[in-house]
C-alpha cells in the first residue's frame, strides 16, 4: 500500500499541541527550543512552553494555523501557514539574533500565504509527506483568495531548498544569518522563496 492511499491531512486540534511543538522545533532547526528555554519559568521545560504556545487560539504558532499529515492515524508531519496582510512592525535589530533575518524577510511577504513551518518526523521522511502538506497549504491559500505563497529557509539546508524549488518556488530575497545557536550551526543566508499559484481549490 503506498502513501497515496494511507495518507490523510486534517486540521490540527488543541490535543495535537505536543506534536506540533516537537515538529516546529524540527522545522526551526532547534531555534524554537532555544527561544522557549529563555521563556521558561521555574520548574518548566522548554517543551512545555512550546506546548502552551501551540494551544493558543491566536498568533502565528497556533494549532488553528496547522494541518497534520497522518498515516494509519499516526501523525507524521505538519505545515503551519497563514496569510500575511501587514508587515511586522518589529525592528529586527531589537529581536533575538536568530529570528532577526526571518522578521526582516517577512516584511517582504505582505499579501502572500506564508508557510511558517513545514516538518516531518524522521519515520515519515522521504515518503512525499512534505510535498503533500505544501499542496494542502497552497489549497488553503486559494480558498482564502491568495495567489502567491512565501516560505523562508536556510540556504545551507540544501535538501529543503531543492524541494521548494522543484515545487515551483523561486528565490526572491535573502538576509544574512546573525546567529544559529544550535546544531547544525548554520551560517550564510536565510532565503525568501515565493510561488505564484492559480486556479480554484481542489
Amino acid at each position: 500500500m503506498n502513501v497515496q492511499t494511507t495518507l490523510s491531512i486534517r486540521q490540527a486540534e488543541r490535543s495535537d499541541a505536543e506534536g506540533l511543538a516537537k515538529l516546529i522545533n524540527l522545522a526551526g532547526e532547534g531555534i524554537p527550543n532555544w527561544l522557549w528555554t529563555r521563556a521558561c519559568t521555574e520548574g518548566q521545560t522548554p517543551l512545555e512552553v512550546g506546548i502552551e504556545r501551540a494551544k493558543r487560539e491566536t498568533g502565528g504558532f497556533s494549532y488553528t494555523n496547522a494541518l497534520i499529515a497522518e498515516q494509519h492515524g499516526v501523525p507524521m508531519g505538519m505545515v503551519l501557514s497563514y496569510a500575511i496582510t501587514e508587515a511586522p512592525t518589529e525592528n529586527p535589530d531589537d529581536l533575538p539574533a536568530p529570528i532577526a533575518p526571518f522578521v526582516a524577510l517577512e516584511k517582504l511577504s505582505v499579501d502572500t500565504w506564508f508557510i511558517n513551518a513545514l516538518a516531518v518526523f524522521a519515520k515519515g521522511q522521504n515518503q512525499g509527506f512534505g510535498s503533500k502538506l505544501l499542496a494542502a497549504a497552497e489549497n488553503q491559500a486559494r480558498m482564502n483568495g491568495f495567489g502567491k505563497m512565501s516560505i523562508q529557509v536556510y540556504a545551507q539546508n540544501t535538501g529543503a531548498v531543492r524541494l521548494y524549488e522543484r515545487l515551483g518556488y523561486h528565490r526572491e530575497a535573502s538576509e544574512p544569518v546573525r546567529l544559529h545557536p544550535t546544531p547544525p550551526y548554520y551560517t550564510g543566508d536565510v532565503l525568501l522563496l515565493m510561488k505564484s499559484i492559480e486556479g480554484r481549490s481542489a
